[in-house]
This record gives structure tokens, C-alpha cells and sequence, in this order.
């Protein structure tokens, strides 16, 4: 469950891509949103930020900033996607799911059912971009949350009414289903280990 590219840093702000497996509507179909909150509220707990989302029906972009970690980013990302994974299939197979779970299994390669991997459910990679300008950072701010509308059957008329996505917070501040840490919370954050804030 690696990123396209390995993530070199060991902390920081970065846009973060997710996606089913086939690009399935598994979040929208079989109603999971609530395992991708379960894994907001453990990178909470380990000292991470989630700071922007929208949770769509068969991907999520995510602003993520992560404090100081001796484990890789990739890592932190990639046991995410697993813990995810685990979650979603129990769900499926209490609700008895039978045919979207062999579609699932039937995505494995021949090097994961050797490891004993039991079924596909996300895209093997995940798309990342540092956000080291605040134009970037607005930028992809706005992607996130105008998903919604931009499909060619918006979902919503308004960014504010889509309930799996932090854009009413950034509107008002009062949130849906998560509260995320607004980006203007993060200025006086120092994300490393280090008192100057390099690393």
C-alpha cells in the first residue's frame, strides 16, 4: 500500500489521495464513511492533524499534517489504508455482502494472495503533494471541497450541505461528522521535533 512516490519527510502538510479499489462507490454504496472517521480520530490520537476532507464514493481527498514521527509517512498512510481495509470487510461480511467481497478478492495479484491478503479493497498506491506554499494549500483546500459540485451530477448545489466533507467548518465553523484543525490553527505549529522548526 505504497504512494507512487515514497514520501522523503518525517513530518509536514501534505494533499493526499485515496481511492477504492476500481474505483468502486464502496463509501456511497454499503454506507463506510464511518471507518474512514474511525482512522481521523486514531491519527488525532497520535498527535496528527486532519485539516481538510471530502469523503466522495469511491475516493477521499484529505489535507494531512503530520507531527514528528520515526515511522515513515508512507508507512503511517499505508497501515491507515489497512486498518480501513479490515474494517470495511467485516462490515461486508456481516451485511452478508457475498458478491462485492469475490469482486474484491478477485482484484488480488498473485503477489498479495501469497502473503495471504484476502481481498482488494483500495488501489494499491496513493497520490501525495507537499504543501509548502500558502497558495498551494488554498488551492487544494478548494479542490477538496468543491468535489461535490464539480461532478457532472453534483451531489449538492452548495460545497457547505455535502455532510462527509470539513467545507461547512471552513464556512462557519460548525462541523458534520469530524472536526478538522482549520489551516490558519496551523501557523504556530511547529510540526517537528525541532525547536527552529527545520528537518
Amino acid at each position: 500500500m505504497s504512494a507512487r512516490h515514497q514520501i522523503p519527510y518525517m513530518s509536514g502538510m501534505f494533499f493526499i489521495t485515496i481511492t477504492c479499489a476500481r474505483w468502486l462507490p464502496l463509501f456511497e454504496k454499503y454506507n463506510l464513511y464511518s471507518v474512514v472517521y474511525a482512522w481521523f480520530d486514531y491519527l488525532k490520537r497520535m498527535g496528527h492533524y486532519v485539516n481538510a476532507f471530502v469523503i466522495m464514493a469511491n475516493h477521499m481527498h484529505l489535507i494531512l499534517s503530520f507531527s514528528h514521527t520515526e515511522k515513515s509517512i508512507n508507512k503511517i498512510v499505508g497501515d491507515g489504508k489497512r486498518f480501513m481495509s479490515y474494517a470495511i470487510i467485516k462490515k461486508l461480511s456481516e451485511k452478508k455482502e457475498i458478491g462485492i467481497l469475490e469482486e474484491l478478492k478477485s482484484y488480488l495479484n498473485k503477489t498479495d494472495a501469497a502473503r495471504n491478503k484476502k481481498h482488494e479493497v483500495f488501489e494499491p498506491s496513493f497520490d501525495w503533494k507537499l504543501l509548502e506554499s500558502d497558495n498551494f494549500m488554498l488551492q487544494k483546500l478548494d479542490y477538496i471541497h468543491t468535489n461535490p459540485v464539480r461532478l457532472k451530477t453534483p451531489i449538492v448545489l452548495d460545497s457547505i450541505e455535502y455532510s462527509h466533507s470539513s467545507a461547512l467548518q471552513y464556512f462557519n465553523g460548525k462541523h458534520y461528522l469530524c472536526e478538522v484543525k482549520l489551516l490558519r490553527e496551523m501557523k504556530d505549529i511547529n510540526l517537528t521535533n525541532n525547536p527552529y522548526g527545520l528537518e
